[in-house]
């Protein structure tokens, strides 16, 4: 952090600003000029709040020096994290991380179908919500523990890893306790408790970006969770609110290819969610991987007409077949793939 003086300031406005400094354990490097004077706080680790120091006398603009997050930023570590998965499988490698399946768990019949489907067509893991936030407390919440029963069965029945939300601490160690990797949805973005409680567990966190978000308050979110501890945070796009009534949301793909050059992080796309249109979904996927997410989080459902929540974005299992054809060719292209003993079978 940089602190720039008036020109007008004088030493004793230095010497205040370095002895607020000091008396944060920090150390002070002033910096002389011919017309203004300025200090760096070296070693800033958080203590230096930037408003603290612009309310002194003298002082004109606070100048950031480096990022607000630490740990999740690429100068922290410059290799890229791969975050390790059951079965060998892993996301931010050269194979793509491919999660599909209903919004919500609704029956067995449905879960499990459509979980066949999807690990047939070359899915890495089965996606569905136990427990669902929505946005009206009349819309179907979810079948709780269980639907957590019922993914423990389609697990053991498909191979298909588990990915499922966790909406709150409350509910987080059953949610861990069958979970692969444990989502932490838009809506619970920066709910700091839940982020914190994800950090002190040694599960996977896939966090997605909230509807309003903008990047860094993404990015700061993920350094809640590894600050705590745990260094296995996935990363992913969902899209943020528009005003455009055509599409749900913006699919910001443009995040995608600047969290790869701010984050070692690796980075997802929900082109389901980010578009709300079922006839989006597999062109934004194609553009999504070219893009260079490590992965895709897609919705499916048998019955998509009869589908308890986001049916219009969900693929009928045909279509999503289809994708997973057009997206094994893209990858090819810039050296990806997918995990060979999922992409055979079916």
């Amino acid at each position: 952090m940089l602190i720039l003086f008036r020109a007008d300031a004088s030493s004793t406005d230095e010497a205040r600003a370095v002895a607020l400094i000091e008396e944060l354990g920090l150390a002070a490097q002033p910096i002389p000029g011919l017309r203004r004077r300025a200090v760096v706080v070296v070693g800033n680790d958080g203590r230096a709040d930037p408003a603290r120091f612009a309310t002194l006398p003298g002082v004109e603009e606070i100048v950031p020096l480096s990022k607000p997050y630490r740990m999740v930023a690429r100068d922290w570590r410059p290799e890229p994290t791969i975050v390790s998965l059951p079965n060998g499988l892993s996301v931010g490698g050269p194979d793509l991380f491919i999660v599909a399946g209903p919004c919500s768990i609704e029956t067995y019949q449905q879960i499990s179908a459509t979980a066949a489907a999807v690990r047939a067509a070359g899915a890495t893991a089965i996606r569905a919500g136990a427990f669902k936030p929505r946005t009206s407390p009349y819309a179907f919440q979810g079948l709780g523990r269980a639907g957590l029963e019922l993914l423990e069965v389609v697990r053991k029945e498909t191979g298909l890893l588990v990915v499922t939300e966790a909406m709150d601490d409350e509910t987080f160690d059953e949610v861990a306790a069958v979970a692969d990797v444990v989502q932490i949805g838009a809506r619970n973005m920066q709910n700091f408790s839940l982020l914190k409680r994800a950090g002190r567990s040694t599960k996977p966190v896939l966090l997605k970006r909230g509807p309003a978000a903008s990047i860094v308050d993404w990015l700061m979110s993920a350094e809640y969770v590894l600050a705590e501890g745990n260094p296995n945070v996935i990363l992913c796009e969902r899209g943020i609110r528009g005003g455009d009534s055509s599409t749900r949301n913006i699919f910001d793909l443009n995040a995608v290819a600047a969290v790869k050059q701010l984050s070692h992080l690796p980075v997802m796309a929900d082109p389901s969610h980010g578009t709300g249109r079922r006839a989006l979904v597999r062109p934004m996927a194609r553009a999504a991987v070219a893009a260079g997410a490590d992965g895709l989080l897609v919705e499916v459902h048998v019955q998509p007409d009869q589908a308890l929540s986001d049916g219009a974005q969900s693929l009928y299992p045909e279509q999503f077949a289809l994708m997973m054809e057009e997206i094994r060719g893209i990858a090819a292209v810039i050296g990806r793939g997918l995990p060979k003993s999922v992409a055979g079978s079916g």
